[in-house]
């Protein structure tokens, strides 16, 4: 079978860039291991529950904002949305509050409640963040591959923003810690959580460009998705068959097919058919993946083995809970990020410090009637989950030994849930792994740092020269910015 261009993978990245594709006219053809697309987007059924395994938080889904550039384009109608207001609580361990809201006055009030000590520099904080992160989407929306583009094109898109685009290169080589030196280290640990949560790092590590798009998101607008990100890959999905495109699932790739030249043309099935591609190959997979499995670590080379094996993400620990209806008229918001521990004099460790709680709203609950789906995450190292065991009574062990700490914490953490919530399941990296195939169970990207915010090269570019990848280890920003690197490598295939 022959197709202009071979995607290897269903996940959002994968599934946008081939429904942009198959729009445009191109001969496109998806091919999903699994029976279902979405990847790790995709949601977890059970009970009559559907559980979103991300964190349903949205952003960019404003008329113009990217979600909306590409469906424009799509001859389906986006998913349904709804503004989540506030977005979302931060939750402290001495169960002080702030709610990320859209109304300005209220937030900074609410800083100035929580944070005596340093109200003027936490303010002067999110007040400078604003025009940061206006100018830096003004200049993504102009770009899609702002990140990556050479220094010529960055300058040139930088211009109209004046004195801003100053201030987006600078925030560029700084953390996001260089800007918090006037403010406590309970503030610094309320900037921690989020960053931690949104974008994979704490202010020590996350280069502030970065970071004023995160921080800044839930004051410009975040949303929930009916159906959550699986509602969305199905959509896509749709949109792929209604524009002649083709999508191929329970169909794992085994590796890329080589010419007598040692192009890649495409793509070995397991079954043993070769699927070929007459333009391009893309892959969905993480970097890892696409390197170490579809190129073959024998036509990798050195420089981006080294790179990859410096590369690293964090695993996830996932509580699936059913919680009354009842319970939510006590919660302050769908989406609690509770920080358990202060860590004083400490560098910020996710692991044993912080959740997320992130409930179905109550216009889709997903779950039985008078149930809401609950998700908690909490981050966790993926490599003890990896180690050799004797059998899978360890793992089991260790499963039960978390989601009893996870649980204990949750509940000192959120004491308003009483025992209106129980528990239907949980997820690890061993989880993700047998889902995904993804390195490790490693999920949500890597940490952007200061280091890695230009890339020296456009970021969906390897070492073939007809192959390019869309993953969450070569963009940042949630579905949002897999989003976006789909459209930039959407018009470099077509020329747009």
């Amino acid at each position: 079978m022959v197709h202009e261009v071979v995607v290897v993978g269903g996940g959002i990245g994968g599934l946008t860039v081939a429904a942009l594709l198959a729009a445009r006219g191109v001969d496109v053809c998806l091919l999903e291991r699994e029976p279902r697309v979405g990847g790790c987007a995709s949601s977890f059924d059970k009970f009559g529950y559907s559980f979103e395994q991300g964190d349903g938080l949205y952003s960019l889904w404003q008329p113009n904002e990217i979600h909306d550039q590409v469906f424009s384009e799509l001859p389906v109608d986006s998913p349904e949305v709804h503004l989540l207001e506030p977005a979302y609580v931060v939750r402290l361990p001495d169960q002080s509050e702030i709610a990320l809201t859209r109304n300005t006055e209220q937030f900074e009030e609410s800083l100035r409640a929580v944070f005596p000590e340093c109200v003027d520099g936490a303010v002067a904080f999110y007040r400078k963040l604003t025009p940061l992160s206006q100018a830096l989407r003004r200049s993504l929306q102009r770009t899609p591959d702002f990140f990556s583009v050479s220094k010529s094109r960055r300058a040139f898109s930088l211009v109209s923003e004046g004195r801003m685009g100053a201030e987006i290169l600078t925030a560029a080589r700084q953390t996001t810690l260089a800007q918090l030196s006037g403010v406590s280290s309970r503030f610094r640990r309320f900037v921690d959580v989020q960053l931690q949560s949104l974008i994979q790092g704490s202010s020590a590590q996350v280069a502030h460009l970065h970071a004023a798009l995160a921080l800044s998101a839930p004051h410009e607008g975040m949303f929930a998705i009916r159906g959550g990100a699986q509602a969305l890959g199905n959509t896509l999905a749709d949109s792929i068959k209604r524009s002649g495109g083709k999508i191929r699932l329970d169909t794992p790739a085994l590796r890329l097919s080589y010419d007598s030249a040692g192009v890649a043309s495409g793509v070995d099935l397991l079954t043993g058919e070769t699927v070929t591609a007459s333009k391009a190959i893309v892959s969905n997979l993480t970097l890892w993946d696409t390197y170490g499995k579809l190129v073959g670590l024998n036509r990798t080379p050195n420089k981006i083995r080294k790179h990859l094996q410096g590369l690293r993400g964090w695993g996830a620990y996932l509580l699936y809970l059913a919680m009354d209806d009842d319970a939510a008229t006590s919660l302050p918001s769908s989406h609690v990020m509770a920080l358990t521990d202060w860590q004083d004099g400490q560098d910020y460790d996710p692991e044993n410090n912080q959740l997320l709680f992130a409930a179905a709203p109550s216009w889709d609950p997903r779950g039985p009637e008078g149930k809401r789906a609950v998700t908690v995450h909490a981050f966790t190292d993926v490599d003890a989950w990896f180690t050799f065991h004797k059998d899978e009574t360890e793992l089991e062990e260790k499963d039960q030994g978390m989601l009893e700490s996870y649980w204990n914490r949750l509940h000192a953490a959120m004491p308003e849930l009483g025992d209106n919530i129980e528990v239907i399941d949980t997820a690890t990296p061993r989880s993700f792994y047998d889902l995904t195939r993804r390195k490790l169970g490693m999920v949500g990207g890597v940490t952007p740092t200061p280091e890695s915010v230009w890339s020296k090269h456009p970021a969906h570019e390897t070492s073939f020269s007809n192959l390019f990848v869309v993953s969450d280890t070569t963009c940042t920003g949630g579905i949002s910015g897999l989003t976006r690197s789909a459209l930039a490598l959407a018009n470099k295939l077509t020329h747009t």
